[in-house]
């Protein structure tokens, strides 16, 4: 079959590992193991359902070789001990049987080992004192995240005399011995991120003036230790490769390129097999935590592991945001071997076969929201917004019987429900009022391009799904019970009312719910008392309001014009208002956003909020937290900012993104004509997109 991915779907091989395919998934902590370190199935399952996607080979995460030493998360996967070994088997044999190889990531947190010193007690094992870092990192959590963290002590460092560094080479040997043993088909040296390796690898900070500090080689010397002491416990035949930094992101004195070219070239020299390119940052600063191993720009590493491929003769592993298409290019220039996929593995783990069997259109899409690690910075197990299957794997059930459920409300909780009651055998009839799918989901994927891709992924899925689609039409109690279903799902969403802000009904005032209407071209009496420029954009649009309408097209006509002044003031700076700033400007409006909350961001993810905050403000994007007797006048938005001082924001445009609450009501008057319901999503509380689709997943499992 000719396929758009011949490169990316071919075969490969690591020293003696052969692989179907050049798709690897990344190694990830994903804290989905047991307490005690072993793995249960919860985890084994979560990489099993990998194996059944397709992918080549699995790299199963921060597999620590000291555990509890050395842990960066709660529930981390251990191979510090024999007694792991028995679980670790299990674990391989089910990922071997189902189709997939399994190599394991030898890890040792170091510096990051927070959770191992908060837990336990053990001090952070480091080359050196880390010197004083300059960041902001803790100004973008909200005020009851840091509630949650009171009580964190200070870390104590241990610097790391001979004794130590025998015992932490010795415990890489060691757990490269158990991962053998338990039929891993490799071990992947994890000395990247700022961990134990890296640390000592970094002139940022390996500061030593022994034979393990100074120069390239000296700081490389304990990473080569490791290498030659694995190949003495398993081999030289046992595929063995190591995960470098290729720079490091606003760190003092942090990597280079050269650097990390040199650094490869050891580690071949050394008996490494590949090289996986990766990059650090300065964890002090908010926004770096996009810009390294989970980068937020497309691409990112893949010029860096082009440069390290060209010096080896070794393979070369590319990680980092990289999208289909550009990851086959990248094979087909021969500047990377095998393509690395973290986020996008998580949200469609069955991402390799959909590919290989011409489906590449059906994969769900990763929307980069950054829920996965920012549950995992949390203190909780990786979750998806877009797949609440991750971690859940093993509580799936299939139905004993065939049902009829009725689904109301076409958004992504009632879209992603229907497509999963269909995939499960259920007859489902799916009511929408609107003239066609997608709910508030349309109006993230303006504001929020890879909402787009999330959007027209549940629309086609539902169309493809052969659920009863009803557009245009109220869901009725005598509706409903002429249906007779055995269930009904409601998903209508929340309620957006306008918050009584003074000045609220002023002509150049506009809720949130004006701004859907407005961007979509739907044409209503207030907004048209609000502007007389508004048949002037229904006009714009009208070409694209039906029921296929193109967001690409309502895009381009809203990146050019809308009705809105120059000046515009976002009263609300939770998610939505936060997003649709980001949208303003870059349509080139001066935007101030005032909220009430000490802290903004609310319903961001904290990674995804570090970043976009940072990049608002470093646009000049006035970002007011604290607002109190907020007020709107003809002219401005008056407020009392955090330190007591009055404020007044010239406004030609005022957008108040307030309001949202939960709408049980059509819930409870189904309840009362009698009928079994079930409601799901906005409609319960305002959980977004993530909420949603996690409702929907365990609306669907309490059906069968």
């Amino acid at each position: 079959m000719t396929t758009r991915y011949p490169h990316l779907l071919s075969p490969g091989r690591i020293g003696t590992l052969e692989l179907k395919n050049r798709i690897a998934v990344s190694a990830m902590g994903v804290s989905l193991s047991e307490d005690d370190g072993t793995v249960g199935e919860r985890i084994i399952a979560y990489h099993e359902e990998q194996a059944r996607g397709g992918v080549g080979l699995i790299v199963s995460g921060v597999t620590g070789v000291a555990w509890p030493v050395g842990a960066v998360a709660m529930q981390q996967t251990a191979i510090s001990d024999d007694r792991f070994i028995p679980g670790l088997k299990v674990m391989c044999d089910r990922v071997h049987a189902a189709g997939a190889k399994i190599a394991a990531q030898l890890h040792h947190g170091g510096l990051v080992a927070g959770y191992s010193f908060q837990r336990y007690g053990h001090p952070l094992w480091a080359p050196a004192i880390p010197k004083q870092v300059k960041g902001n990192f803790a100004d973008f959590f909200l005020m009851e995240e840091l509630a949650g963290m009171a009580g964190m002590k200070p870390p104590q460092v241990k610097v790391l005399d001979q004794e130590d560094i025998d015992l932490a080479v010795a415990q890489f040997a060691q757990g490269a011995r158990r991962a053998a043993e338990a039929g891993f088909d490799g071990v992947e040296i994890h000395a990247a991120h700022g961990y134990l390796l890296s640390s000592f690898i970094s002139p940022g900070s390996n500061t030593r003036t022994d034979g393990y500090g100074g120069s390239r080689e000296a700081r490389m010397r304990l990473p080569l230790e490791v290498i030659a002491a694995i190949r003495r416990e398993v081999g030289r035949d046992y595929p063995v490769w190591i995960k470098l930094d290729s720079r490091e992101i606003g760190k003092d004195g942090g990597l280079t390129i050269e650097d990390a070219i040199a650094h490869a070239r050891m580690a071949e020299a050394a008996g490494a097999d590949a090289i996986v390119a990766s990059c650090a940052h300065n964890p002090a600063v908010g926004k770096l935590h996009s810009e390294s191993n989970i980068p937020h720009v497309e691409n990112w590493n893949l010029p860096a592991a082009a440069q390290i491929k060209a010096a080896l003769s070794i393979p070369v592993f590319g990680l980092g945001r990289i999208e289909l298409d550009s990851a086959e290019a990248a094979l087909a220039r021969g500047e990377v071997d095998f393509i690395a996929m973290g986020r996008k593995l998580l949200a469609d783990p069955a991402l390799p076969a959909k590919v290989a069997a011409g489906k590449a259109e059906t994969v769900r899409p990763c929307v980069y929201c950054y829920t996965c690690v920012s549950a995992i910075y949390m203190g909780e197990p990786a979750r998806c917004a877009v797949n609440a299957d991750l971690g859940r794997e093993y509580l799936r059930k299939q139905a004993a019987s065939s049902k009829h459920v009725v689904v109301i409300g076409g958004g992504p909780g009632g879209m992603d429900a229907t497509r999963r009651l269909r995939a499960a055998g259920h007859r489902v009839t799916l009511i929408e009022r609107a003239p066609r799918l997608g709910g508030t989901v349309r109006f993230a994927g303006l504001a929020y391009e890879p909402n787009e891709r999330l959007l027209h992924w549940l629309v086609r899925e539902v169309e493809a799904s052969g659920a009863d689609i009803r557009l245009s039409t109220e869901a009725t109690p005598a509706l409903l019970s002429g249906l007779r279903p055995d269930q009904v799902i409601v998903a209508t969403g929340a309620v957006r009312g306008m918050p009584d802000i003074p000045g609220n009904d002023l002509p150049h005032v506009f809720s949130g719910d004006d701004m859907r209407k407005l961007m979509f071209g739907e044409s209503s009496d207030d907004l048209k008392r609000k502007t007389s420029l508004f048949t002037r954009i229904a006009t714009k649009l009208g070409a694209v309001t039906g029921a296929t309408a193109n967001l690409d097209l309502v895009r381009k006509a809203t990146h050019a014009w809308m009705p809105l002044g120059d000046r515009v003031v976002i009263i609300g700076g939770e998610l939505v208002g936060i997003e649709l700033a980001e949208f303003l400007l870059e349509r080139g409006r001066t935007v101030t956003v005032i909220e009430e909350a000490p802290r903004l961001g609310k319903g961001l993810t904290l990674v995804r909020r570090m970043r976009i905050l940072s990049e608002l403000a470093e646009h000049g994007v006035e970002l007011c937290g604290g607002a109190q007797d907020i007020a709107i006048t003809p002219e401005a938005v008056r407020f009392t900012d955090q330190s007591g001082t009055a404020r007044s924001v010239p406004a030609d445009t005022v957008i108040v993104a307030q309001g949202a609450t939960g709408d049980l009501g059509l819930a409870e008057a189904l309840r009362a004509a009698g009928l079994p319901v079930t409601a799901i999503g906005d409609a319960n509380g305002v959980g977004y997109i993530e909420g949603a689709m996690r409702e929907a997943f365990e609306a669907v499992q309490a059906l069968v």
